[in-house]
């Protein structure tokens, strides 16, 4: 319900004290050259600078980061728990494969679809049914007592754990001030606390509910599969081993506790930006109303503010000028299906629309094939590969997963660096990522050399600090490259080719691993190199541009 003009409600003026004069606003340099639609997102985020980091802005920092936490929270937890599900279930090393493929065919549909989604439908509603969906499949995950019906249930689960960071770094960065843009590198620290959080809930139950101790029998033998010995002789079964679905139970209640906060406790507000390009003018100028009294402020931003914007501005309209007819408010939502089907179109058109925006978009897309390549491989395999040098050294399992929490635990640190770099002169977010990128690299390769306990573990934590400092930049920098209309889409789409890269590299390593400990870590160390040099070759003028 609109409030009355003199009480500076939502529709209405806002008190004389804090308008901002319509001349100041039309006449401002910065308006020059500006579509319709950015005009009015400039003053939009002109309006949520004013409120600084506030209430709001850090009640959606907190609940974006927690779905950035269970992105990497499942991730880890498959290559947890892949080395107890072979032992009772049977399959082969090769086969244990599969179980990483399918939970990134699931994270590469998600990706695709909520990130297209989210640009269609709205942040609100992909916000909330992304993690939804995870909570219900992760809570069945561990019920089946075959592997067909667990790789199902897996690629469900990564169906709604793939929108999570398209999602969460687009809704960020459309609500935090344009002067605190490293709180979206900074959300990446809560995927190492997940990792951490997967890997300490692992350490209390896998180790503890394994079949026999640490997975042998009362001779000291590697307890079977019970398909794979003869009836009545001792094997690894369901009720021995429950320590993988224990941990599993508990991730699918983390997430079904997240979605709670995020439902109840918490009221989302649709972004102003996807609205404004939407044509839907009052819903934004409303947001800002509700998160300014969220934040105990009064919001300056009125409907009679954008309409004299719509009036003034002859430009945007235009489809000369090639760009695509967004936010004109009313007007735009009663153009015919056909031109709204065109605009749609248009809009696609963005993520090449000249030379140098096309040459962005290709080298993103390369980057994320080659990132997840690297750290997928590294993700899966790494707990395999460390469990199986430790085993060579005589370190015992429990050892060997306490040594996760350790090197997971030093993820923090790197990405609290990689926010950091936002602000070094001349370093920025493009040498971050180059250097870490590059040490990342090298890591892999040094791990292919060394096998004693001391040195794997200082090894993976060197991998893991750049792995967590490179992506921590990557992810919070690709969302403020592109404009809202297409943000979803591009941060989506980069990660669809980013997860399809990760169907294929699992598969191509748990076949090396099978013949080689080392052949995984040459494969991932060559993919992240490719990271590097697409890094280097970007145009740096969408490095730190303002966001629209």
């Amino acid at each position: 319900m609109a409030e009355s003009k003199e009480s500076g409600g939502i529709l209405g003026e806002a008190p004389e004290a804090k308008l901002p004069a319509y001349n100041d606003i039309v006449n401002d340099p910065e308006m020059e050259g500006l579509s319709l639609y950015e005009k009015k997102a400039l003053l939009v985020n002109r309006e949520l600078d004013s409120h600084g980091m506030g209430k709001y802005q850090w009640h959606i920092f907190f609940l974006c980061g927690m779905g950035y936490m269970i992105d990497l929270l499942y991730a880890q937890a498959f290559g947890l728990v892949e080395p107890a599900l072979k032992q009772e279930l049977g399959f082969s090393t090769a086969e244990s494969g599969n179980l990483f493929s399918s939970f990134n065919a699931g994270l590469c549909a998600g990706a695709f679809v909520w990130g297209v989604l989210v640009d269609i439908i709205g942040r609100q509603y992909a916000f909330n049914l992304t993690v939804l969906i995870t909570s219900i499949f992760g809570l069945c995950l561990g019920a089946p007592s075959n592997y067909n019906g667990i790789l199902v249930l897996t690629a469900f689960v990564g169906f709604g754990v793939g929108g999570n960071i398209p999602i969460d770094t687009t809704i960020t960065l459309e609500f935090i001030p344009q002067n605190r843009r490293f709180l979206l590198a900074l959300l990446s620290v809560f995927q190492p606390i997940g990792v951490v959080v997967a890997s300490g809930i692992a350490y209390g139950f896998v180790p503890k509910y394994a079949c026999g101790t640490g997975g042998l029998g009362a001779d000291g033998e590697v307890l079977k599969a019970c398909s794979q010995v003869a009836a009545g002789q001792p094997c690894c079964d369901k009720g021995s081993n429950m320590g993988w679905r224990y941990l599993l139970f508990t991730l699918g209640a983390i997430c079904l506790f997240v979605f709670f906060l995020r439902f109840v406790v918490f009221r989302f507000q649709e972004s102003p930006k996807y609205l404004l390009y939407r044509g839907k003018d009052e819903k934004a100028v409303e947001v800002l109303y509700n998160v300014a009294k969220f934040n105990g402020r009064q919001s300056t931003v009125t409907m009679a503010l954008f309409e004299a914007l719509t009036e003034e501005d002859s430009s945007v309209s235009s489809e000369g000028n090639g760009r695509p007819i967004l936010g004109a408010g009313p007007p735009q939502r009663k153009k015919s299906f056909g031109d709204k089907v065109k605009t749609e179109l248009a809009r696609y058109k963005l993520l090449f629309a000249n030379p140098t925006m096309a040459r962005l978009t290709i080298l993103v897309w390369i980057t994320y094939m080659f990132d997840y390549w690297g750290f997928s491989i590294a993700g899966s395999l790494l707990p395999q590969i460390l469990l199986d040098k430790g085993r060579a050294i005589e370190v015992s399992t429990a050892t060997t997963y306490r040594n996760y929490v350790i090197i997971y635990i030093c993820g923090i640190p790197g990405v609290l660096l990689g926010a950091l770099m936002y602000g070094v002169p001349l370093v920025g977010r493009q040498w971050g990522m180059v250097v870490s990128s590059a040490l990342m690299g090298i890591s892999l390769f040094l791990f292919s050399a060394i096998n004693t306990q001391a040195s794997n573990v200082g090894i993976n934590i060197m991998e893991y600090f750049f792995q967590s400092m490179f992506n921590a930049i990557l992810y919070g920098w690709t969302p403020e490259a592109y404009p809202a209309p297409i943000r979803g889409t591009a941060c989506g789409v980069a990660s669809f080719w980013g997860r399809l890269f990760s169907i294929v590299s699992p598969l191509i390593g748990a076949h090396l691993l099978a013949q080689s400990t080392n052949g995984p870590l040459y494969l991932a160390g060559s993919g992240v190199f490719v990271c590097t040099i697409c890094i280097a070759l970007m145009p740096r003028k969408y490095m730190g541009a303002k966001s629209y």
